[in-house]
């Protein structure tokens, strides 16, 4: 796990990386990063995301409350927490205004409902939903939990994109593949409208997600014989149905989505 030294400088340049691609104005946009012992590293708000510095950053407990820092938490920090709640393979969200991704969730489009290219499936899950506009707050909270256990992003209806990751860069990571999911489904709608993947073809990939370790395994993946699979730092306690394997490569993992795909389209075919 990174020290809360590097989770200052990972915060900081995502915050930079967002204003600086354009995905958000004003004050918009926030990130947060699981410290230790119910801590929170926080952005904060009524600053620029262009302005966030080491100096500035919060330290907020797992109510919300300030521990350390000078500024006010910002007013979606129920949302984060929430996260965190919920996902214990999470220690990072990220949000932000997109301004693709962010029209479709302005608009009553549903065009990211229904999955279209693979690696999304395998990267953030079956949908990238879209949670019901609420003030900031409990309404938020609530609206936000239900989408929790099965996906990796969602849009913000009349706000903007959320996104959580196992670290900083995979919640950015997820937020960018948001955006970029969005340009391509408003490309795609001059040209006849998207194409969603074929039913036949989710299963597969939800299985090649859980077994990369991505997501819970409320994904709905069909289980599979045999030990569960999982990335881990140290062996199973004995007589577990568990097999520590290493992380993935990126390339390895590409291959296993293509492979699934594949046997997925030749099985419908």
């Amino acid at each position: 796990m990174p020290s809360e030294r590097e989770l200052r400088h990972q915060i900081v340049s995502t915050a930079r990386a967002l204003h600086a691609r354009g995905w958000v104005a004003n004050h918009d946009g926030n990130v947060t990063a699981r410290l230790d012992r119910g801590r929170f590293l926080a952005t904060p708000t009524a600053t620029s995301k262009a302005d966030v510095d080491d100096g500035n950053l919060l330290v907020v407990d797992a109510g919300g409350a300030r521990l350390s820092g000078t500024a006010r938490p910002f007013s979606e920090l129920s949302m984060h927490l929430a996260v965190y709640e919920h996902r214990d393979d999470v220690h990072a969200v990220v949000h932000a205004h997109p301004p693709h991704a962010t029209a479709i969730a302005c608009s009553d489009s549903a065009v990211l409902e229904r999955p279209f290219i693979a690696e999304a499936v395998v990267s953030i899950g079956p949908s990238i939903p879209t949670v019901p506009f609420a003030a900031p707050g409990a309404a938020a909270r609530d609206a936000l939990v239900p989408h929790l256990p099965r996906v990796d992003a969602v849009l913000l209806a009349n706000h903007g994109v959320f996104a959580w990751g196992a670290t900083v860069e995979q919640a950015y990571l997820r937020l960018e593949l948001v955006e970029h999911l969005a340009r391509i489904a408003l490309a795609a709608q001059a040209v006849g409208g998207v194409r969603p993947l074929p039913e036949s073809a989710i299963p597969p990939l939800l299985a090649a997600r859980a077994r990369a370790n991505l997501g819970k395994a409320a994904d709905g993946a069909a289980p599979e014989a045999g030990p569960r699979r999982v990335v881990a730092c140290a062996p199973p306690p004995p007589g577990s149905d568990v097999e520590v394997v290493e992380p993935r490569a990126p390339s390895e993992l590409a291959r296993l989505i293509r492979e699934e795909l594949l046997r997925a389209l030749a099985e419908r075919g």
